[in-house]
């Protein structure tokens, strides 16, 4: 009977014992680790690259757009000549306004449109200076009109 014993539960045998079922799952933990690593990186390099990079705008093509009961309103400013801040002409659609009837014309066509239909496209000459644009865009802002700049890449780039 002691050989029963010693053969049976002894060391070596794999009859009397089961081997480990495999383990058949995903281990996520070290991928999420991973992604969170990467997205603190993305985080902290993105603001950086921002200021350095050079594009150019592509030319997009389709869309929709918002269907409105009047036309948008467009205001456009012209450089003539001269140095920044010397000469620049400025138009409400396709009409020339003289600079110092701007503010009033502005606020006179805010009054006549609803809450609804609330912006107005602005439209600079790449010769315009920044000031004469921030100008203008003051005196919409304040006659209580949202602007959009308005900025079409070049044909072909």
């Amino acid at each position: 009977m002691g050989m029963n014993a010693a053969a049976g539960g002894g060391g070596g045998s794999r009859r009397g014992r089961r081997r480990a079922a495999v383990m058949a799952e995903i281990n996520v933990t070290p991928m999420v680790d991973v992604m969170l690593v990467l997205m603190i990186i993305f985080m902290v390099s993105a603001p950086l690259m921002t200021s350095t990079i050079d594009i150019d705008l592509p030319i997009a093509s389709g869309g929709k757009s918002a269907s409105q009961n009047a036309p948008p309103l467009t205001v456009s400013v012209k450089r003539t000549g001269g140095s920044c801040n010397s000469a620049v002409e400025t138009y409400i659609a396709d009409a020339l306004v003289p600079q110092n009837e701007l503010a009033a014309k502005i606020t006179a066509i805010r009054s006549t449109r609803t809450d609804t239909d609330n912006t107005v496209f602005l439209r600079g000459d790449r010769d315009v200076c920044y000031t004469d644009m921030m100008k203008l865009l003051g005196m919409v802002r304040a006659a209580g009109f949202k602007a959009n700049i308005v900025i079409l890449p070049e044909q072909g780039s």
